[in-house]
């Protein structure tokens, strides 16, 4: 019985509507500038722990922050009726995909990269490179001189036309072209 009496729910899970949920929320919506602290403390636990399942650790305490903020902001928008938790929440889960979209997204390293691609299995790789040199044997011997001097050579496309002699625009086709019969050969 006694329990009854004083078990006033645990912080972070009131339903909208009780009296300290109430009177947090009504004190916000006033401009209390003490209210935006009693949200830290009833609201930062549940927060930080929701926020921790959603964003990195290391920018938990900024969305929490930018959560606070965003309360007292638009403090002139709060319901108190409809419940000051659930708003808040709202916004936490709002401020994590926004912090989320901002960050960079992952990338690897080049030397793991480059580890990658020469742990791949030896047998493959030397398959593909005798593929590549089959079909650019195939090539029209124009076509296989432009790109070899492209690809291997390291040169421009203006610096192979001043060592083939050959126009611009031509070297330019011979590469397209040789490429795309080079793409068509590997398909097949």
């Amino acid at each position: 019985m006694e329990q009854a009496t004083t078990d006033q729910g645990s912080p972070g899970r009131r339903g909208p509507g009780e009296p300290a949920d109430l009177d947090l929320a009504g004190r916000l919506a006033a401009g209390d500038e003490t209210a935006l602290a009693g949200c830290h403390a009833a609201l930062g636990p549940a927060l930080r722990r929701y926020l921790g399942g959603r964003v990195p650790a290391d920018l938990v305490d900024d969305v929490l922050q930018s959560v606070l903020m965003e309360l007292w902001r638009c403090r002139d928008r709060l319901d108190p009726a409809r419940g000051l938790e659930a708003w808040a929440f709202t916004i936490a889960r709002r401020r994590a995909v926004d912090h989320l979209r901002a960050c960079p997204p992952p990338t690897v390293p080049l030397a793991h990269a480059e580890r990658a691609c020469h742990g791949e299995d030896t047998a493959e790789r030397v398959a593909r490179e005798q593929d590549v040199r089959r079909a650019l044997a195939a090539l029209p011997a124009p076509q296989r001189e432009a790109i070899g001097l492209a690809y291997f050579g390291d040169l421009t496309q203006r610096e192979i036309a001043g060592r083939l002699g050959a126009p611009l625009g031509t070297v330019k086709a011979r590469t397209a072209r040789g490429l795309h019969r080079l793409s068509t050969l590997l398909d097949a």
